[in-house]
């Protein structure tokens, strides 16, 4: 360290802080206790059961408020849940904070970022996000500020240049000056102004129900006043008994504990998987994860272990002895920052203790693919890519390249170059002097995690800055479907190149950091839900890019801080559980949303044809809340929970409204059907609404059986209780919920229709799914002829 850095003294820096300079966070990760409350009592459906619930006490009708209970216990759960995930995510955020290196009373001290002060003097080094603008006192370093800018260039600052919040370190190191910090900082000014003008996209899953739950809430008040005005309007009906049929109509319709039942599933996913050292920074990627199809990963860190080792030293010339080029690449060594796992290896190997100093450094980076050292005596020496080094001249060397990059190894040319460090290559003649032969060890578990993904479905990419053939020599050993088809980069140089590669191969070496982000692009644009895994700063354009990203903590933080989801412990055989994990609550709330929307379909329908013809409305609400309670809402979190690894296909809504449809088409025919058999058989209206009660509750079971298909002894135990507790409940807690003895007559026609219920089920079901496979063929074929 620079004996003049001294940075600020700890007194100088809460003085600081105390003064509201303190670099605070502008969004706390999670949500006040406050807020949690306030958010779970205080919504919409909420404040129409409130209006319900007093309609209820104003008719005396105090035993059909017990569906306030499943409000109230709903409430509850959603609070008490929230407490915990925000106590199990806060510990988590609090682990995994990004860390910095501050200059504190002369010496380096490691704080969390947000324990600087305005004026503080932090270190960053290669793969650092610059979380707060500065100024640059000692030092050199490669900053992409491409996040900011949109621009990926890489531009080297020195003594006196200002550095951008957002932006990130490639390569190098310096000491900079904290000149903005907190909400002052580019990147939060920024941050406060696309809050103002832009939310985060909401998944598929949670827009549709938010769309569902507002079309339910303004639908519901035209409907609950004609309603209201239609049961008065009937002869006989007193006041009361049409504020209790309204209600009941109303609550029918209200799918109150879906929007819980979901957030409750993912909050419950998200701990789980922090428990397995696995970090979810947004609630919304668990969906997208589940629905990913094609997987892109780089060679290091994933399929290889995140460490290399020089292996062999290839000489190309007899002008420079072995001795003399193993002296001068520890002079080249000694010459650059170990600031990356082939610099390690490097310095592992040459040592770092070169006679000669350097005037000079051009630090390796990504897109160019080499780096360079200028010495005192005026030589210059380079060290990357053969093919970018010797561009033309590449031919002389390539077969030898080609048959050390088919053994699998990494193959770096150090040459001798007749111009400047920082001069184009173009300008000087290029001597090459040695290859250097480097390897990774294949990961022991990376086979069986790629066994995995092929068996599911999930097709895997490989995208490195390496050498093509040496790539798919490494993923071949590792097992990854279609690893013979590779390709180099550097010959996809349009967007209709890159798309069609994307398709055909599997293995695309020598690619640059803006075109890992172009790869991406494509195969969304090929209608790919694409997972991304990175660790370094090259691959954080290409994280942004993808539907949900992967990073490993071993790597930059702004990998991991630009990434959706954060390997805590960096082993990516972690992936599969990951990956089931999300698959497992997605595809398990979809089936468990349909027992929801089949009684919310049939009380929508059934409230409109009681409109149209003048009929009574059959249900109660405590009748409702009896039959909700154990064939939608204890079912629905016992299924939610199961293990559940099949691909998720199609579109959330659609597929709930294709399962729930035939018990909703059931219901409604077998509710009219005994309805107006009773009105002919002049059974009293006590009798005809617990017989047409009894008839949704058999339509309800059948829907739960149908929905536990196949079984396992948790489904069938769950389908049997479920059973049981509904005909005790009906039986001995009669009273209670408004179900009345029935006559000998009420029980023939309820026995008829639930009889008939099953064959009906099923015949709807059938027909259901043919004029859906139909329609879903008649679209694909639409969209393959546009």
């Amino acid at each position: 360290m620079d004996d003049k850095i001294r940075g600020l003294t700890r007194e100088e820096a809460e003085r600081r802080r105390a003064a509201g300079d303190g670099n605070r966070e502008i969004s706390p990760p999670t949500k006040t206790v406050p807020q949690i409350f306030a958010t779970n009592i205080f919504t919409y459906f909420n404040a129409i059961f409130t209006l319900l619930a007093v309609g209820i006490i104003i008719a005396d009708s105090w035993r059909n408020l017990a569906f306030m209970g499943v409000v109230v216990i709903n409430t509850a759960i959603g609070i008490i849940q929230e407490l915990r995930s925000k106590k199990t995510l806060d510990r988590m955020a609090l682990l995994t904070e990004q860390k910095c290196v501050v200059v504190r009373d002369g010496e380096e001290a490691t704080l969390g970022v947000h324990d600087t002060v305005k004026g503080d003097t932090v270190k960053f080094g290669a793969g650092a996000q610059i979380f707060a603008d500065a100024k640059v006192l000692s030092g050199e370093a490669i900053v992409n500020e491409a996040l900011i800018t949109g621009e990926a260039d890489e531009i080297k600052k020195r003594e006196g240049d200002e550095l951008i919040s957002g932006s990130f370190v490639m390569s190098g190191y310096c000491f900079a000056e904290l000149t903005a910090v907190g909400e002052n900082s580019y990147a939060s000014r920024l941050t406060i102004e696309a809050k103002k003008t832009k939310r985060r996209g909401k998944s598929e899953m949670m827009r549709d129900l938010t769309r569902l739950v507002k079309v339910i809430g303004i639908l519901i008040i035209p409907l609950g006043a004609g309603m209201l005005f239609k049961e008065m309007s009937l002869p006989g009906r007193t006041f009361e008994e049409a504020i209790v049929h309204t209600v009941g109509a109303l609550v029918g319709m209200i799918p109150e504990g879906l929007y819980l039942l979901t957030t409750l599933a993912l909050v419950a996913s998200v701990i789980r998987l922090t428990k397995k050292q696995t970090l979810v920074h947004e609630l919304d990627c668990i969906e997208t994860l589940a629905r990913v199809d094609t997987l892109c990963v780089d060679k290091t860190g994933t399929i290889t272990e995140n460490k290399m080792t020089v292996d062999e030293v290839v000489m190309l010339t007899d002008t420079v002895t072995e001795s003399e080029c193993f002296s001068l690449l520890s002079d080249y060594v000694s010459a650059h920052s170990a600031d990356n796992i082939t610099m390690e290896a490097m310095a592992e190997h040459f040592g770092q203790g070169g006679a000669r100093a350097a005037s000079s450094v051009l630090p390796f980076t990504s897109s160019r693919k080499y780096g360079a050292a200028q010495f005192e005596d005026g030589s210059t020496y380079l060290l990357g890519a053969p093919e970018f080094i010797m561009r033309d001249d590449f031919r002389y060397i390539s077969d030898k390249v080609e048959d050390y990059s088919a053994k699998g190894c990494r193959v770096l040319l150090f040459a001798r170059f007749s111009g400047d460090a920082d001069a184009a290559l173009g300008s000087g003649e290029v001597y090459a002097v040695a290859l250097i032969l480097l390897s990774n060890k294949i990961r022991e578990t990376a086979p069986a995690t790629f066994r995995y993904f092929a068996e599911n479905d999930v097709a895997v990419k490989v995208i490195s800055g390496d050498s093509a053939r040496a790539v798919s020599d490494v993923a071949y050993r590792a097992g990854i479907k279609g690893a013979e088809r590779y390709i180099d980069a550097r010959e996809l140089d349009t967007e209709e190149k890159i798309a069609r590669a994307m398709e055909e191969y599997v293995v695309f070496g020598r690619v640059t950091p803006s075109q890992k982000k172009e790869f991406i692009k494509a195969l969304r644009g090929s209608g790919h839900t694409v997972a991304m895994t990175g660790d370094g700063v090259n691959d954080v354009l290409a994280l942004k890019e993808a539907d949900c990203s992967v990073a490993m903590a071993s790597g930059s933080d702004i990998a991991s801080r630009s990434s959706d989801i954060v390997l805590l412990d960096s082993d990516f055989s972690a992936m599969p559980q990951v990956v089931a994990e999300g698959r497992r609550v997605i595809n398990n709330i979809e089936r468990s949303a349909s027992l929801y929307l089949w009684k919310n379909v049939f009380s929508f329908v059934f409230t409109l044809f009681s409109l149209a013809f003048m009929v009574p409305y059959p249900l109660e609400p405590s009748q409702l809340t009896l039959i909700s309670a154990l064939t939608i809402g204890f079912p629905s979190f016992v299924l939610a929970m199961e293990p559940n690894e099949s691909l998720v296909k199609g579109h959330f809504m659609r597929n709930v409204l294709y399962r729930s449809l035939p018990a909703a088409l059931t219901n409604i025919a077998a509710v009219i059907g005994a309805t107006s058999v009773c009105r002919g058989f002049d059974v009293p209206l006590g009798e005809a609404s617990t017989v047409a009660a009894l008839t949704v509750g058999v339509v309800g079971l059948i829907m739960l059986f149908s929905t536990s298909l196949p079984f396992n002894r948790i489904r069938a135990a769950l389908v049997a209780a479920m059973t049981a507790s509904l005909a005790l409940g009906a039986l001995l807690l009669g009273k209670f919920f408004s179900f009345v003895p029935l006559s000998g007559t009420a029980w023939v026609i309820f026995a008829s229709f639930a009889a008939a219920a099953i064959p009906l089920y099923i015949g709807i079901h059938v027909a259901v799914k043919f004029v859906g496979e139909r329609l879903s063929a008649a679209i694909t074929k639409r969209k393959k002829r546009a």
